[in-house]
C-alpha cells in the first residue's frame, strides 16, 4: 500500500490589529492566522488595509500586526 506525504496542517494563533481606519471594527481587529504568517490583508471599504507582524505579542498572548498602507481594488 502507498504511503502518502500529506504535510501538517500549520498551527494558528490569534492576531490582534493595530492602527489603520478607525472604522474597523473591534470584531473586525482580532483574527486567525498562521504561525509563520508575517502579513496581513483585509478588504475595507473598496480597497485592502495591510498589516505586518510586529515583535513581542498583546497582553492576551495574542501576535501583534501594525497597520503598514492602504491599497485599491483594480476594477
Amino acid at each position: 500500500m502507498a504511503q502518502l506525504d500529506i504535510p501538517p496542517p500549520e498551527a494558528a494563533v490569534t492576531a490582534t490589529l493595530e492602527g489603520g481606519p478607525t472604522d474597523i471594527s473591534a470584531a473586525h481587529r482580532q483574527l486567525t492566522v498562521t504561525t509563520a504568517a508575517r502579513k496581513v490583508k483585509i478588504p475595507h471599504l473598496g480597497g485592502y488595509e495591510h498589516f505586518e507582524r510586529v515583535d513581542g505579542s498583546a497582553g492576551d498572548g495574542a501576535v501583534v500586526f501594525r497597520w503598514t498602507m492602504r491599497t485599491r481594488i483594480a476594477e
